[in-house]
């Protein structure tokens, strides 16, 4: 592994010279799990005043509560010591600017592949998907009803979190 990733490499020697994480056990240590985008723009850990160690950040495209994102979080609960989840999309989202038929005629526009076997899931409503999120996590059958979760939009322009009445 070397070439296209020689930065990073060096990056990690630098990283592990210093490292002082090897006393973290794998748990919350804030008792939280965060669901948010992948989307570069987003410091989970900075934005919301935390360190490594102190919650689970499960990250995909849209910030979307799919069924890996509940195995993840029953893992989370039952194993690592998470009892509250914020689900956390953002502003000026891609996800949020295409429906999945607009992102499978781009690809293969643009690419030649046809990608209609994935389920994007694109958000055209931002608001009603997270209220739909939030929903599916509370009504799992394998979550505690004691789980505390929440929503809340990032705006990657102002680094402001604005908490979504569920």
């Amino acid at each position: 592994m070397t070439g296209a990733f020689d930065d990073l490499l060096a990056a990690n020697e630098k990283y592990a010279s210093d490292f002082s994480g090897s006393d973290l056990t794998g748990r919350a240590l804030r008792g939280l799990a965060v669901v948010t985008c992948m989307d570069s723009r987003i410091d989970p850990l900075g934005l919301l005043g935390l360190r490594a160690g102190d919650a689970k950040i499960l990250r995909n495209a849209g910030a979307r509560v799919t069924d890996d994102v509940l195995r993840t979080l029953v893992l989370a609960v039952y194993l690592l010591g998470v009892d509250r989840v914020l689900v956390m999309p953002h502003t000026d989202c891609r996800m949020s600017k295409s429906t999945d038929e607009e992102v499978h005629d781009l690809i293969a526009a643009e690419r030649g592949i046809d990608t209609r076997s994935l389920e994007f899931h694109t958000v055209p409503d931002q608001n009603a998907a997270l209220r739909h999120d939030v929903t599916r996590i509370k009504a799992s059958p394998f979550l505690p009803s004691t789980l505390t979760v929440g929503g809340a939009i990032y705006d990657v322009h102002t680094g402001r979190l604005a908490p979504v009445e569920l």
